[in-house]
């Protein structure tokens, strides 16, 4: 019933913000003795110009650790994109057909009839994080929901920033914050799960194992968006990761010993 209700709630209040405002353009302190050319009777000091287009609010990751503040509407905008982006849909279709393909013994069952219930809860488990994960935690934190690149870093940096990230966000006005989106997101996911994921052990040492075994996984998908981005465009490895492998490792087939 709380998966549909978040599904229902996706739905419904998308369409109203739909045409929400984005945030404004990005701008560059220039020294006007610079601009004389351009502004000869302003003063000394500083102008303060657009950098570029603005880049994209409702896109998972951006190209830059320039603060991104988004108004709580905004980031249930940017939620819905995320679930409904044809590429996260295509990675869920993918994973289902191959499970059923190759495990006709899962606890979705056989079949065309099988692959649907694994895209059903997958979909359910998906909503459920975004709708968490992404608009919920992050309105009541001010926590900026998007992963920032480090393009023009060393690649050491970038490394120690991609796996950090599951600890350290940035928040809507670009200071480092606690990724409260991570740290509660895993156990929320972990115990809304036991109510309705098929074949999910729920009992206690599963579900810590579930939740550890997200925070461990959870830099993966950081790494590829940093250094793969062209493939984490394409294919959403948060999927792969938080819920196939972690309904498998805790399922009912393969118990904790």
């Amino acid at each position: 019933m709380l998966c549909s209700a978040v599904s229902f709630a996706f739905a419904a209040l998308s369409p109203l913000f739909a045409q929400t405002t984005p945030p404004p353009y990005l701008y560059s302190a220039i020294p006007l003795e610079r601009m004389v050319s351009i502004a000869p009777s302003q003063p000394l000091g500083y102008m303060y110009v657009p950098l570029a287009e603005p880049p994209d609010p409702y896109t998972r990751f951006l190209d830059s650790t320039a603060p991104m503040r988004l108004k709580p509407a905004q980031k249930l905008v940017l939620a819905a994109h995320n679930l409904a982006d044809p590429h996260n849909l295509g990675t869920i279709a993918y994973n289902a057909a191959f499970t059923i393909a190759t495990n006709s013994h899962t606890p979705y069952g056989p079949g065309l009839n099988g692959f649907l219930r694994d895209v059903h809860y997958s979909l359910m488990q998906d909503a459920t994080g975004e709708f968490f994960g992404t608009f919920l935690i992050p309105s009541l934190t001010h926590q900026d929901p998007h992963y920032h690149r480090m393009p023009g870093a060393s690649i050491p940096r970038r490394i120690v920033h991609s796996i950090s990230r599951t600890i350290i966000a940035q928040s809507d006005t670009g200071a480092p914050m606690p990724n409260f989106c991570t740290l509660l997101g895993y156990p929320i996911g972990a115990e809304i799960g036991n109510l309705y994921v098929p074949g999910v052990s729920t009992n206690g040492p599963s579900t810590v194992n579930r939740i550890l075994t997200g925070y461990a996984t959870d830099p993966i998908d950081n790494l590829i968006t940093e250094f793969l981005p062209d493939v984490a465009r394409h294919i959403h490895v948060h999927v792969i990761f938080a819920q196939r492998i972690l309904n498998r490792i805790s399922s009912e087939d393969y118990p904790l010993q």
